[in-house]
């Protein structure tokens, strides 16, 4: 402790006498550079997260102290993995003297994508959310992935004799799991279960293949849930999910929406 510390209060270690202990407290909306790996090309994406980090609070302090927070998050660097996540809650249980710690990154994550016809080449950006809590020596990590997809209805192709409405939706699919899942496959596994994924840049000939693609593929919001579900249940490393499904209907003044989860 230097002498300058010594002589400043330290008003958020002083007693608390109305028993209420914090179940989280630290800092929000932290934008921070982070460094994500490429599954392909094997190399690390620079992109920039919206960080939150919190501890529990025992009942008998007053406060925490807010700029541990960011002497845990900056010591470790941009470069963002499991196992340096971990490191993070464990310096940020030991910075705080708390029982539990945690930590959320949500970031833009951009992926290179190419027309299905003639493979011109554009960035499509998904919303990734990394999430961990440690309790003890328990970590608890989840995988959130933000899917722009597209749906054709079933009932309007069955009952329509020429076209059928379609809309763009959203699916916001989070695992858990026993050996890390690339985010792209996770992304993948999502557009897979929609009627057709999404592309930055298409041509006319692609545009033509979209559309008949999204013809032959008709979902419901309800198939939609259940088509992830359906694969990540095949994937042996998933452990748990949990699956949103939100169509911006077209011919609609509100939205369809469902939701499933793994017991």
């Amino acid at each position: 402790m230097t002498s300058i510390d010594q002589k400043l209060a330290d008003t958020q270690n002083l007693p608390d006498d109305r028993k209420i202990a914090i179940d989280r407290v630290g800092v929000k909306n932290l934008r921070y550079p982070i460094q994500i790996r490429d599954k392909e090309e094997d190399t690390l994406q620079s992109t920039v997260a919206t960080v939150l980090l919190t501890v529990d609070l025992p009942e008998h302090y007053k406060g925490t102290h807010m700029s541990r927070f960011i002497e845990a998050l900056h010591s470790h660097g941009p470069v963002i993995h499991i196992e340096n996540i971990r490191d993070i809650l464990v310096q940020l249980k030991e910075r705080l003297h708390s029982h539990n710690a945690h930590v959320e990154f949500e970031f833009p994550f951009f992926l290179e994508k190419k027309a299905p016809v003639t493979h011109a080449r554009g960035l499509v950006d998904y919303t990734v959310r990394l999430s961990a809590t440690l309790t003890g020596n328990q970590l608890d990590f989840i995988l959130t992935v933000i899917v722009p997809v597209t749906t054709l209805c079933p009932c309007s192709k069955a009952i329509s004799s020429q076209g059928a409405h379609n809309q763009r939706g959203q699916v916001t699919c989070s695992v858990r799991f026993g050996k890390p899942i690339w985010i792209e496959d996770l992304i993948r596994m999502v557009e897979d279960s929609a009627s057709c994924e999404l592309y930055s840049l298409l041509k006319r000939p692609d545009e033509k293949a979209v559309t008949e693609r999204a013809y032959e593929h008709p979902v419901f919001v309800e198939d939609l849930v259940r088509n992830v579900a359906l694969r990540a249940e095949a994937n042996p490393e998933i452990t748990w999910y949990r699956v949103e499904a939100e169509n911006f209907e077209s011919i609609h003044n509100h939205n369809a929406y469902a939701f499933v989860e793994k017991a």
